[in-house]
């Protein structure tokens, strides 16, 4: 039996994500891999704008930034490379790398995988009309950038023929530790359950220290937040995996952080589609392993599609998004009648030039809980809120007017008004998503290492199955109730949201086993639909992890367009499961009871009155 393990640190999830992670993670002696996310739709386009003034550019700066000093320790530990920071533009990104590691006289393999970028196949994709994958829309006339998801193999590959550092452009971002883990332990692409298993290794850790505490619903549990551990997994040939971070730095590692992260973003949890395997996470089985150690086992898979996802990026007008504070008795109220005016005012000047109307208008006021649509409290009364108006127009002028003029709040409309945040708000261009399904076959996947060229046999995959969840989501058994009191939900649950295009994905684990059969009665998808409705939810969807007793929650439409062109103050939904904590869930009396479940939530809220009563306040 192979009882070698592997472990695998991710310093970044994002691009801007802390440029310490990488020394930190590779100092710490526990790692025989690093790998880093940079890219996301918003940053592909940026990206292409920026090859298109200079050949020389295309990706992050900050990887080869970040990675130069360390370089010595990587090469000296014999620790290897594996990042999507190519960005649009791999063969530049290695050209800087290389530029590095001779200034610090090292010598690194570095390979570059290349396909995921269309945009010299656009006109012939544009001829087979695919459609929105999401909305059925037609393929957009001009686009910033086209690329592909590109799955595991030929990072794998790249692996096999002995680079030190791959660098790829688009792939899906749980692949650089997939493609790890098939070159390590020599996984075939029939290998269903091992690839699942993999790439739930890697989507635990894309997102950085997301796994290691941040992000956690009991924040005030997790210590040293200015040093945050990042994390690593020591991975198993049959496919399990410890996840932990480097001694002595801060976060927590519990299978409560660990389950945040793999409800986040993952839509149907018995189909997370990827493009080397269809995962099933339902029957994953969490269990803490030590102190900042978390097992993690039980994911399952079945064979890829025959697609790819792609993601184009195209313009769409212009917007411009601006914020105020607005102070006083009745903020709320005045700010909201104040953003009214405002849009208002504007349109009508617009219209009086011979412009059009606005494409779309967005008043949110922040602190008076507009967010919460019909479940905010004491909304006009606030004392102290952030007006932000977005505003989308086709014409750029419309929204230079709208910035002139807005300043016309300060001393035309209400008392406690201060200065715009960042000054008088530019319009910038509006940059919108268009993702598509395309034929395998149809992407040329290839890597190239030292002037050679090597070729990538990716899997052909069959055609997706829809299958029925083994657990049902509706039609429960409602457990006995009576009697009953109300609690918030947070008492019973941690959460996680984000966005998956223009969706909202809310993850809802149970604190206990036992909390699982309340949650599923009381928490419907017509219930979390209703509380989410000044949203318009076209769908909510419900799912189940019985194996670490989770909801996974999807709701349909509810972003405004999605993160990288819509005018909401949360365009990704980050805040949604942390809004849904305080909806009233009943549960038996009998578990506030000094020997129930909810004990000590009992006992914290009575502390909370008696310091309430002590100090003289009032009960809401």
């Amino acid at each position: 039996m192979n009882d070698r393990k592997v472990a695998i640190g991710c310093s970044s999830g994002f691009w801007g994500d802390s440029a310490q992670a990488a020394a930190q993670l590779v100092h710490s002696g526990k790692i025989d891999y690093l790998v880093s996310d940079y890219l996301a739709e918003i940053t592909m386009s940026l990206l292409a704008r920026a090859r298109a003034k200079n050949p020389e550019l295309g990706y992050p700066p900050d990887f080869v930034e970040t990675l130069a000093p360390l370089l010595p320790a990587i090469a000296e530990r014999g620790i290897r490379v594996v990042s999507n920071a190519g960005g649009i533009n791999p063969r530049a990104c290695r050209q800087a790398l290389a530029l590095a590691a001779e200034a610090a006289g090292v010598t690194l393999r570095v390979a570059v995988v290349e396909g995921d970028d269309l945009m010299p196949l656009v006109e012939e994709i544009a001829a087979l009309a695919p459609t929105e994958m999401f909305t059925r829309a037609a393929f957009p006339r001009h686009l910033q950038s086209c690329n592909a998801y590109l799955g595991a193999r030929a990072i794998a590959t790249a692996l096999d023929a002995g680079a030190d550092i791959v660098l790829t452009g688009r792939c899906v971002d749980s692949a650089v530790t997939l493609g790890i883990l098939m070159h390590e332990f020599g996984w075939r692409d029939t290998d269903y359950d091992l690839l699942a298993a993999g790439s739930l290794a890697g989507h635990v850790i894309e997102c950085g220290p997301q796994c290691t505490g941040g992000l956690f619903t009991d924040w005030a549990e997790v210590p040293g937040w200015e040093d945050m551990g990042y994390p690593i997994v020591e991975c198993a040939a049959d496919g399990s995996f410890t996840v932990t971070k480097p001694a002595g730095t801060g976060g927590l590692v519990t299978t409560a952080t660990v389950a945040e992260q793999i409800v986040y973003e993952i839509g149907d949890p018995a189909a997370y589609v990827l493009p080397d395997v269809v995962c099933d996470f339902t029957e994953v089985r969490l269990t803490q392993a030590g102190p900042d150690r978390v097992h993690v086992r039980g994911a399952r898979g079945r064979a890829p599609t025959p697609t790819y996802k792609v993601s184009a990026t195209y313009a769409d007008g212009w917007r411009v998004i601006a914020t105020m504070m607005v102070a006083g008795r009745d903020a709320g109220a005045k700010a909201r009648r104040m953003g009214q005016a405002l849009v208002e005012r504007t349109r009508r000047l617009n219209l009086a030039a011979g412009r059009a109307d606005y494409r779309e208008t967005s008043v949110e006021v922040i602190g008076a809980e507009d967010t919460y649509g019909a479940a905010g409290r004491h909304a006009d009364s606030a004392r102290e809120v952030v007006l932000k108006i977005g505003l989308r127009h086709d014409d750029k002028s419309a929204l230079d007017l709208f910035g002139r003029e807005m300043t016309q709040a300060g001393v035309a409309m209400a008392q406690g008004t201060t200065g715009l945040f960042g000054g008088r708000p530019s319009p910038s261009p509006v940059v919108r998503l268009f993702s598509f399904l395309l034929d395998k076959n149809t992407v040329p996947v290839r890597v190239e290492m030292g002037g050679t060229v090597l070729p990538v046999v990716v899997a052909p995959g069959t055609p997706f199955e829809q299958q029925a969840s083994a657990i049902p989501n509706s039609a429960a058994i409602a457990p006995n109730l009576s009697p009953t009191v109300e609690v918030p939900l947070i008492a019973l649950a941690w959460g996680r949201s984000g966005d998956k295009g223009n969706d909202a994905n809310i993850g809802i684990i149970a604190r206990r086993a036992e909390f699982l059969p309340v949650l599923r009665s009381e928490l419907s998808a017509e219930r979390v639909g209703a509380f989410f409705r000044h949203y318009l939810p076209s769908t909510v969807r419900r799912w189940e992890l019985p194996g670490f007793h989770a909801l996974n929650f999807l709701l349909g439409g509810v972003l405004g367009g999605g993160g990288i062109a819509s005018l909401r103050y949360d365009p990704q939904g980050k805040s949604y499961a942390q809004m849904l904590m305080d909806l009233p869930i009943r549960v038996p009396a009998a578990w506030l009871a000094p020997d129930g479940p909810l004990a000590a939530y009992a006992a914290s809220i009575r502390a909370k009155n008696i310091k309430q009563e002590q100090s003289g306040a009032s009960q809401p």
